[in-house]
């Protein structure tokens, strides 16, 4: 059978199969799930079909326990019934389904497994979440990327319905479930062919029905609850039968060889690790590279989870292996050991194989990146004559000595001939947008393999995008971060303020673009000493684009993406540049043609400058041996802060938290830090910021009053505090309120904690608030510093009524929170501190 091929991720693959099977869906959203709910709800709403001919009916409710209700009533009712989710969320659908897995209702949780909340919240992807289900009942499918998850998915719906038991279909969040691939989709005739219709008339007409009316949900007491409990046995027994029998119907009409389990590497191995989800494929790269330099390493991929099969286990492990490494994604504290370990001990164990040396790993959590240089790790350990019983991945335990060392600099193991790309953004930028439409164009108008990853900031909109693009004529199987770019692209010039090491990801003779206002002089000014030497030393082309300048005169406002989308066209060189364009101008047309032909006629005009305003900067001989930097001052302020602000806050903030170690946490382990630190961040992320006019201005505070970043404040002054400030460059104002007459007003903005979103120039009544360009007044956060300081509020405010002009006065106590720019949930926040 042919197949169509398509750009998808992970989530669009799972929903694209979900909705084959399903009648009903009850959602709700949690990431990085919300995607495959997305996709469901879009397609019932565009009146797409399923394979039973029907609509799906979407349900949304008021939180996870809510959906995981209304999928177990919907199951009960006869219909065949989904849901998505992740981490917590998960959780709160674990009594719902333990019902659902004892009754035998064909139910299938599709999960972009995440991990759940401990010392501090993650929401990025590791197993614990799919772990913590273990007990419930419900079976538990594994895939490791995106085709996997469209070619396996389907045997959870047809085993569930055939075998009698709910699945948890589940996959790495973020990493598979956000990962674009060009794959093959299923279409819903193959799909509609495998299904056991008799399994269908079965479920049914075992439904809860008044017409045949029937009792569920009973009360046992002690004499014989355990021996009902017993009795699901022999369903758990036969199910690896039903789940084999559809894996192979589905090889039978695709040409593959999936198993329940998968080996891969020499079939004389004698060091095999164990693993499950989208480290397999990282570890398949690192075998075929050591395999062609004739070592004996493999890899047993774990596709049915649960009920676990030793018998299939064993069958694939080779007669050969001496040591054997279980890779756990996830923790948990005070165990003998991690799940899938303490199940591949008891295989090896009652199979009596003692011989063979175990040891468990931990790897990946809260989305650690899991590069070939880790998995190096584990097969130089494993070919040591004692290694580890226990270790970890890609950290560095200076406490309790159980990390592994990194191979490194480890050996390039991706795809010969892959082109690799870097892009620096901003959340809300559009960059992550504008690589997802640059990915698909490649993917979908050439024979190309592509990847696209997406590398967040938990701060989201303002936060760091880190996109990381491959493409090639090869197959691409490198689940892991880009750290060798033939491109990298910086599209916030604050980045090469702020000192983040980004060219050092380009390869020797490889290009580096930065988004930026600046003259080549002011370039050289602002670029710091240890890239100026990496740029002169490794041969790299720089390029800059003003493309602030571009969207601002075109009407794009800080919209830059699709200039900047051009400008990687046209440097990639992975399509004629020609081609590109039109293609991108097409994705235009279906993009924005709903906004209105002004939106697309901007669009169009932005790629069309895009391509023809790249500056090449000459390379200065003086980069060779650049003067050094200047040192930064010294941070003032409470002790401890400071502290943890240098030892921690700092490091993570030029993300380089990837190095700290693990001694640097061991006296927070219980996840208390001090208060106070997000004062010192100073992103300085806003391309533009609000500019005060005085000469309109009337007092009234309300922009102080919606601003969700408390970045914005009023001060009333004394005659020496303003003499001070005005030192500084300030204006300041007679007060225009008669009781406060004796003091001076001023309106402060810090340049490098504003987000930009604009709330204040919207409010304001007497619009004396403008946007301009963050560089034009970056000048003035030493007027704002001096203000936070030394200025507080004046005694004569607390005898006034309480207003939103006079609680302006009082200094905020939540302040440059990690929200979205513009968010109106912490404006009220930071007013309430307020009050």
């Amino acid at each position: 059978m042919s197949r169509k091929k398509q750009s998808m991720d992970g989530n669009q693959a799972a929903a694209h199969v979900a909705y084959a099977f399903t009648e009903v869906a009850g959602i709700y959203p949690i990431t990085p799930s919300s995607p495959m709910a997305d996709w469901v709800d879009n397609w019932s709403a565009s009146g797409q079909k399923n394979i039973f001919g029907e609509k799906v009916k979407v349900i949304e409710m008021e939180s996870e326990a809510g959906a995981a209700g209304t999928v177990h009533g919907s199951l009960a009712s006869g219909a065949l019934t989904t849901t998505f989710t992740a981490s917590q969320g998960l959780l709160l659908m674990i009594p719902n389904m333990y019902k659902i897995a004892a009754e035998q209702l064909p139910c299938v949780f599709h999960v972009a497994a995440r991990c759940v909340a401990t010392q501090s919240l993650n929401i990025f992807g590791d197993h614990s979440d799919v772990y913590a289900c273990r007990q419930t009942g419900c079976a538990m499918l594994a895939e490791s990327n995106p085709q996997e998850v469209m070619d396996l998915a389907p045997v959870a719906h047809l085993a569930a319905l055939e075998g009698k038991v709910a699945f948890i279909n589940f996959f790495d969040g973020f990493r598979t479930s956000h990962e674009i691939q060009k794959i093959e989709a299923w279409d819903y005739a193959d799909l509609k062919d495998m299904v056991n219709m008799d399994a269908v008339k079965a479920f049914r007409d075992h439904a809860l029905n008044p017409e045949h009316p029937a009792m569920r949900g009973s009360h046992e007491n002690g004499d014989v609850f355990f021996q009902h409990r017993e009795a699901c046995n022999s369903t758990y027994d036969a199910l690896p039968a039903v789940v084999e029998k559809y894996i192979n119907k589905i090889n039978e009409k695709l040409g593959t060889n999936y198993g329940l389990f998968d080996y891969y590497g020499a079939a004389d191995a004698d060091r095999v690790i164990v693993a499950m989800g989208s480290i397999c494929d990282v570890a398949e790269e690192v075998i075929d590279y050591l395999t062609k330099k004739g070592e004996k390493v493999g890899l047993i991929k774990v596709h049915l989870y649960r009920p676990w099969v030793s018998a299939k286990f064993l069958e694939k492990l080779p007669k050969t292996a001496k040591k054997v490494a279980v890779l756990d994604r996830t923790k948990e504290p005070g165990s003998l050991g991690e799940p899938l370990f303490l199940d591949v001990a008891t295989t090896l164990r009652e199979a009596g194989l003692n011989d063979v040396v175990l040891s468990g790993g931990r790897y990946g959590l809260g989305s650690k990146d899991t590069p070939p240089s880790s998995v190096f790790a584990v097969y130089t350990e494993l070919a040591k004559d004692s290694p580890k019983a226990r270790f970890t991945l890609g950290i560095t335990d200076d406490v309790t000595n159980l990390s592994l060392p990194e191979v490194k600099p480890a050996p390039i193991t991706s795809a010969e001939g892959t082109v690799e790309c870097k892009f620096w953004g901003i959340g809300g930028d559009g960059t992550v947008g504008a690589n997802k439409d640059s990915t698909k164009i490649i993917g979908d108008h050439t024979d190309k393999y592509i990847q696209a990853y997406f590398q967040y900031d938990s701060k989201k909109t303002g936060g760091i995008t880190i996109s990381h693009l491959r493409f090639g004529d090869k197959p691409i199987r490198s689940p892991y971060y880009i750290n060798q770019a033939d491109l990298v692209a910086c599209h916030n010039q604050s980045y090469i303020i702020k000192g983040y090491k980004m060219v050092q990801d380009v390869k020797d003779g490889g290009t580096f673009l930065i988004n930026c206002q600046w003259s080549d002089e002011e370039l050289d000014k602002h670029l710091p000493a240890e890239s100026k030497k990496y740029i002169a030393d490794h041969n790299i082309k720089v390029y800059t684009v003003d493309a602030v300048d571009i969207a601002t005169k075109i009407g794009l406002g800080k919209r830059t993406s699709t200039v900047l989308q051009s400008a990687f066209f046209k440097l990639a060189g992975v399509l004629p540049a020609e081609e590109a364009i039109k293609y991108m101008k097409e994705k235009v047309v279906a993009k924005f043609s709903k906004k209105g032909q002004d939106i697309v006629d901007m669009n169009c005009q932005a790629i069309d400058q895009g391509a023809g305003a790249l500056h090449e900067v000459k390379i200065p001989d003086s980069w060779k041996n650049p003067a050094a930097d200047a040192a930064k001052p010294a941070l003032k302020g409470e002790k401890k802060t400071v502290e943890m602000v240098e030892k921690l806050m700092n490091p993570i903030a030029l993300m380089d938290g990837d190095n700290l170690p693990v001694s640097a946490f061991k006296d927070i382990a219980d996840g208390q830090f001090q208060l106070g630190a997000s004062a010192y961040e100073k992103r300085g992320t806003a391309v533009m910021i609000p500019a005060w006019n005085s000469e309109t201005c009337v007092q009234c505070n309300s922009c102080a009053f919606v601003c969700s970043h408390a970045t914005i404040r009023p001060y009333l002054l004394t005659a020496d505090e303003a003499s001070k400030v005005e030192g500084l460059g300030a204006k300041t104002l007679a007060v225009k309120n008669p009781k406060l007459s004796q003091y001076k007003y001023t309106l402060s903005v810090s340049p490098l904690d504003c987000m930009g979103c604009g709330e204040c120039t919207t409010v304001c009544p007497t619009k004396s608030l403008t946007m301009v360009p963050q560089e034009s007044l970056v000048q003035n956060q030493g007027q704002w510093d001096y203000l936070v300081a030394n200025v507080s509020k004046k005694p004569e405010v607390d005898t006034m009524p309480l207003s939103p002009m006079t609680s302006q006065y009082n200094q905020p106590l939540l302040e440059f929170s990690g929200s979205c720019a513009g968010c109106a949930e912490t404006s009220y926040a930071r007013l309430i501190t307020q009050l």
